[in-house]
Order: structure tokens, then C-alpha cells, then sequence
């Protein structure tokens, strides 16, 4: 038995996040059916990062298993050749046995993408977040620094509250001006379900100077959802790269 690691780029914006659905397209059922195509067999994805609806990903990894002895090459270019032109497969690796997409991770690096402008794009409308009002980056770039280190994140935990541990480890976190765009980066151990989301809605706060990044601290000391921004919406998200 082979285990196959996907290397994956993908626009979420027509899809209903990355995990298996029911009744929605999703990118994970999308990939499952173009691999099933391929070997005649269903396969189970295992993905680094369950991102939600919006979302999109410029390194998402995945790995299945297979007995199919079919070439990688000829792999990779018949399942791109079965996707729709907002997934592609960048890469696929055999590696070991014990090799699990999620588990083996050792860091996730996100980067949140915000349209700072008077006037909305029509080109980055579906991988950013607009906010017309001026935003001070440095005030943004003071309160990230609070971010760093090992801690309890559950002000910024979604509110379903699905992950009971809230701990989690911040090695960087930083913005970066790109002309119009500010990015946030963010590398972390895990992320807790709408994390990096609810963080960026807290930061907005203090870039359009509504709180301080000592409120900000505070809110983040907290420990309280309720006191926290809002959900800042998916489609300025992306999963950049999952380190091994």
C-alpha cells in the first residue's frame, strides 16, 4: 500500500470549505472524485487544514493511500486534467507509512489579505477584505506582537467552540505593506476554527483606532469571545504552507 502526499493550490471561492459535505461542493469531494475516476477505487483525503467556506490555499497538503502502482507523473497530470480550473495539484510525493497530513504537521502559516482602499478592486473583490476606512499598520503591527508565544487563544476561538483545548503556540506574526494590500502572516503549531479570522476582526478594530493594542491584549487576556471583533470573512484567507 502507497501513501501518496498532494501538494494543493485552490480558489474557495466557490466551495463550501475544504471537509466533505453532504449537500455542498467542496474541495476535498472534489479531489476524492477525480482520484476514484483515475484509480477505480474511492479514496479517503486526509487534509493539513480543514479551511472553511471562502477560503482559499496556496499549500494545502493531503495524503491517501493506494494500492495502484500507476506512475506519479501520470497520476498528477490525470487528476489535473479531471479538476475544475480553480484546483490544481502542484505536486504528488510517496512517502512513508506513518506519514499523516494533519498529525505529522509541525506549523501552519496562514496569511490574511486586506484591501486597504477608498475604492474596492474589481480583481482582488474574491481574495481580500475591503475596508475602505485608512488603517494605521503600525498600530496592527504593535498589537500582533501579543500573539507570540504559547498561549490560551479562546477570545479568538470560534463561537461553536468545537476544539476543547485552546492553547496554542504563535512563532510569527506580522504585516506587511504591498501597496493597497496589508498582509498578515501568521505561523502557529494548529489553529483553532476560525482563529486567524477572528484575530484579523479584532485587529481592524485597532487599525481604524476603536481600541489600542493594550485593549487589544486585554481582550486577548480575556479568554471571552464576546469581547473580541467580529468573524473577518474568508475570502481574504489563504493556508500559504504547512511545515513538516
Amino acid at each position: 500500500m502507497r501513501n501518496l502526499k498532494l501538494t494543493i493550490e485552490y480558489d474557495g471561492t466557490n466551495y463550501s470549505g475544504w471537509q466533505s459535505q453532504t449537500n455542498a461542493p467542496t474541495i476535498q469531494d472534489t479531489l476524492e472524485s477525480a482520484f476514484a475516476r483515475i484509480l477505480s477505487h474511492r479514496v479517503g483525503l486526509i487534509g493539513a487544514g480543514r479551511t472553511d467556506s471562502g477560503v482559499h490555499a496556496l499549500g494545502q497538503v493531503a495524503n491517501f493511500k493506494t494500492a495502484s502502482s500507476l506512475e506519479l507523473s501520470s497520476l498528477l497530470r490525470g487528476a489535473n486534467s479531471l479538476l475544475p480550473n480553480d484546483i490544481m495539484i502542484r505536486k504528488i510525493e510517496e512517502v512513508d507509512a506513518i506519514f499523516h497530513a494533519r498529525f505529522s504537521a509541525k506549523s501552519r502559516i496562514y496569511e490574511y489579505h486586506i484591501w486597504d482602499n477608498p475604492l474596492p478592486s474589481v480583481f482582488h473583490r474574491n481574495y481580500t477584505w475591503w475596508i475602505r476606512d485608512g488603517l494605521d499598520a503600525s498600530l496592527m503591527g504593535k498589537a500582533v506582537l501579543h500573539l507570540l508565544g504559547h498561549h490560551d487563544f479562546s477570545s479568538f476561538q470560534g463561537a461553536d467552540k468545537e476544539e476543547v483545548f485552546s492553547e496554542r503556540e504563535v512563532m510569527t506574526a506580522a504585516f506587511e505593506r504591498r501597496g493597497p494590500k496589508l498582509v498578515f502572516s501568521i505561523e502557529a503549531n494548529a489553529f483553532l476554527r476560525h482563529m486567524v479570522r477572528n484575530i484579523i476582526g479584532t485587529l481592524i478594530e485597532v487599525g481604524k483606532g476603536k481600541i489600542s493594542p493594550k485593549n487589544f491584549f486585554e481582550i486577548f487576556a480575556a479568554r471571552d469571545r464576546r469581547k473580541a471583533g467580529i468573524t473577518a470573512p474568508g475570502c481574504g484567507l489563504f493556508l500559504k504552507h504547512v511545515r513538516y
